[in-house]
């Protein structure tokens, strides 16, 4: 696929959205609401699922594939000379942390927020193995079982009791639905994902929801601020924070980019 898919809206400037999952932007218009007085905000659809693609064939996704349409869109969206913001949420958070270990001569501030890059942990073979089975889960026993499984894996617990029954999706049913998407086609590979090691080369954010505290995402985030001698910031919410609570999380974003004399418009 060589076609960039994205949004823009907002005025300021540039800050780089990449969500998480498959890539679908769906539910973040609130958010960007509240952004958009701040920033020129450009969301990234890397599949083009809002953009007529959702239900078209898909195959299994690299993180540099993704990376590399971020930095694509940059060149496409960025005034000459200046640099941008990036936001990356779950799986749009890996994405963005190789966006910055590759391309960071035009980044000025990058903020990942609970990115499951999980084999930076002592136990990260075991959590990466735990994701792994949950794709396996998804394949046997359809969403609701693997979706069990993933609260379990990202409460940090063993599962309690049997796992939903259910039957696999076909692929005409998989294809159109982006959580299907994840699980078939983004997930095992995104959470393989080792970042790199040390100072990141123009500053990094950590975020992790204040509602994942002693969960694995809040402990992934701690060591890798750790490791990258990063700034560790805690937003509103669990791991779905800019769903759960979007104009407090787009509030807390916007005061860690600009700081925090930054005021509400």
């Amino acid at each position: 696929m060589t076609d960039l898919y994205y949004d823009t809206t907002g005025d300021g400037p540039t800050l780089l959205i990449i969500p998480g999952g498959a890539g679908h932007p769906m539910g973040l218009d609130a958010m960007t609401d509240v952004l958009s007085p701040h920033f020129t905000v450009v969301v990234l659809d890397p599949l083009g699922l809002a953009h007529g693609r959702l239900g078209e064939p898909a195959a299994d996704q690299r993180v540099q594939d993704w990376s590399d349409r971020a930095r694509r869109v940059l060149d496409a969206t960025l005034p000459e000379g200046e640099s941008a913001y990036v936001f990356g949420t779950s799986a749009g958070a890996i994405v963005a942390l190789d966006l910055l270990a590759r391309h960071p001569e035009r980044l000025r501030h990058v903020v990942v927020h609970e990115p499951p890059c999980v084999g930076v942990l002592p136990d990260g073979a075991r959590q990466q193995a735990r994701f792994g089975e949950i794709c396996d889960v998804y394949r046997a026993k359809g969403l609701a079982a693997a979706g069990a499984l993933m609260t379990a894996v990202l409460e940090d617990r063993e599962v309690a009791g049997e796992l939903p029954e259910g039957q696999p999706l076909s692929r005409e049913e998989e294809l159109l639905n982006p959580m299907a998407l994840s699980l078939a086609h983004v997930l095992r590979p995104f959470t393989a994902y080792a970042p790199e090691t040390g100072p990141a080369p123009v500053r990094l954010t950590v975020g992790a929801g204040i509602d994942s505290r002693g969960q694995l995402l809040h402990r992934t985030a701690e060591f890798l601020a750790k490791d990258r001698q990063a700034d560790l910031v805690e937003f509103p919410g669990g791991h779905l924070g800019i769903l759960q609570h979007p104009a407090d999380f787009a509030e807390r974003l916007t005061r860690t980019l600009l700081g925090a004399g930054a005021r509400s418009r």
